[in-house]
């Protein structure tokens, strides 16, 4: 087998017009526009627009949806009544998980129709942030607090988690960095909710898929586990020590290199320096430490092992989101809430592509390197005459 190709690396699957990479020159686009562009000029609802509608709405069209959205951010009572018999110390991507896939008992799936599929599009971008910050007020013992119509997508989100109204500042860099995190092409977990899609399934089961992808450390969780680094080195002087120790014992330093870039992550560029403005502000050492990390990592490399290593999305993410007070457990589901434009976007497109050819059913092969018995196979033994131990197979 060619390793190269494992995990599907480098395995074409599928078209798409929803975004690109250019790994060689750091560039991600949206729909035929730069990421850089977006995050200077755009804002999430209308980035969310643009990733399911193929462009950029015109101002009628951009009232209607973000009215569209203000409406669906409730979620019904029950789901939060629910939520209270949850264990407080629950996974919240465990938890979210489980209420994406409920939403399916309370609003009907059209599994044919286009233009309800825009609708679901829309409910699950609107009540995702509702559903996490509804389980963040009730694990900690705290009246949920509802949305409020007058404020915008990462404004509201921000209030219903504290309960308090985020001043323009700290809006404008939430709001950059949803924007930052709403697609990334073929991912782990839009690649699921792509898989999922192709079935015939229906969109909420799709983005639940999505968001148990999103789960594991490898993939959305890599931020919580850079914050979790940044709090274990503690002290800028403490990162060079830090850094060797691991690298000796071959460990991996979260936040650093990426499987498709291979020069600075756009994103990172960006976060970087909201991460620089945001310590600057509140006088908290945690972009000095990230930065750190980030130079001894580069040297290190490029000394043990001759190559160039250049972070990625979550390095500085960490840093933005642990200081704009977000708990550190919620951080991959906030991933969550930006990147189900994405993956709503893409279910769309495997569902309804217009170009040939038509999406069908993903069935990749496998490669068998099980055990061989002979031509016919293993002989089956009666379970009394088996001998009492067998040897394991090694995976």
């Amino acid at each position: 087998m060619d390793t190269k190709n494992i995990g599907l690396r480098n395995i074409p699957v599928a078209d798409t017009r929803v975004s690109n990479i250019d790994g060689e020159r750091g560039k991600l686009i949206y729909r035929g526009y730069d990421i850089l562009d977006l995050t200077k000029n755009s804002n999430f609802e209308e980035t969310c627009y643009l990733l399911l509608h193929d462009e950029l709405p015109s101002k009628s069209e951009f009232e209607q949806f973000k009215n569209e959205l203000i409406a669906a951010r409730p979620i019904v009572k029950q789901m939060q009544i629910n939520m209270g018999n949850w264990r407080k110390d629950a996974d919240p991507m465990d938890m979210l998980q489980a209420f994406v896939a409920a939403l399916a008992g309370y609003y009907d799936e059209e599994f044919s129709n286009k233009e309800a599929s825009y609708e679901r599009a829309t409910n699950l971008i609107a009540k995702i942030p509702t559903i996490v910050a509804s389980w963040q007020r009730i694990r900690n013992g705290r009246d949920i607090v509802d949305p409020d119509s007058s404020l915008s997508h990462a404004a509201n989100f921000l209030y219903m988690l504290s309960g308090e109204k985020p001043d323009p500042e700290t809006e404008k860099i939430f709001d950059i960095c949803l924007i930052l995190h709403a697609d990334h092409t073929f991912n782990a977990s839009t690649f699921a909710a792509r898989q999922v899609a192709s079935t015939r399934a229906h969109m909420f089961s799709a983005v639940s898929a999505a968001v148990g992808a999103l789960s594991g450390e490898l993939h959305g969780g890599a931020n919580y586990e850079v914050m979790r680094m940044l709090l274990d080195i503690k002290t800028e002087d403490n990162v060079e020590s830090w850094i060797k120790q691991k690298m000796d014992n071959e460990e991996r330093i979260m936040g650093m290199g990426h499987a498709v870039y291979k020069t600075y992550d756009p994103r990172a560029m960006v976060l970087k320096e909201l991460s620089k403005k945001l310590a600057e502000k509140i006088g908290e050492p945690w972009f000095d430490i990230t930065q750190k990390v980030e130079e001894v990592t580069i040297n290190e490399m490029k000394k043990r092992k001759g190559v160039d290593i250049y972070p990625n999305v979550d390095l500085y993410s960490a840093s933005v989101y642990y200081m704009l007070k977000i708990p550190t457990d919620l951080n991959t589901p906030i991933f969550a809430i930006s990147r189900v434009a994405g993956w709503t976007a893409h279910i769309i497109e495997e569902k309804f592509a217009e170009a040939a050819p038509k999406p069908a059913l993903y069935r990749p092969k496998a490669i068998y390197v099980g055990k061989y018995c002979g031509p016919q196979g293993c002989e089956y033994k009666p379970l009394d005459i088996r001998p009492e131990t067998n040897q394991k197979a090694s995976f």
